[in-house]
């Protein structure tokens, strides 16, 4: 069974960062791709950015320039930095980790953490 867990999310102020992490786990030899989501308020979820095996990213245009993502392929982790902060950014930020292949010959197609709430605030 694949797991991803977020973490590093929380209450941050308009122009403030925040770095969000997640961490899969489940006998992973390899993960193609991975990627942050989130869902405001009342709005449908949307991607944030992603992030292939090789480091190839791709970001949503409301984010360009102000978020980063980053992946650690030896530990199955991917991080999320988010600068310059805005209230409009407040929203549940969930990771998901698509095509992840086990020790066991398994291959898992879309995988999803729990989530993590952002809230941005003065």
């Amino acid at each position: 069974q694949v797991q991803l867990v977020e973490s590093g999310g929380g209450l941050a102020q308009p122009g403030g960062y925040l770095r969000l992490s997640c961490a899969a786990s489940g006998s992973i030899v390899a993960i193609n791709i991975m990627g942050w989501l989130r869902q405001a308020p009342g709005k449908q979820r949307e991607l944030v950015a992603r992030i292939t095996s090789d480091g190839i990213t791709d970001y949503a245009d409301f984010v360009k320039g102000r978020f980063t993502i980053s992946r650690d392929n030896a530990n199955n982790t991917m991080y999320l930095q988010l600068n310059s902060l805005k209230p409009e950014y407040t929203a549940i930020y969930s990771c998901n980790a698509a095509w992840v292949r086990t020790v066991y010959g398994s291959i898992h197609y879309n995988n999803w953490g729990q989530g993590t709430q952002v809230p941005v605030s003065s």
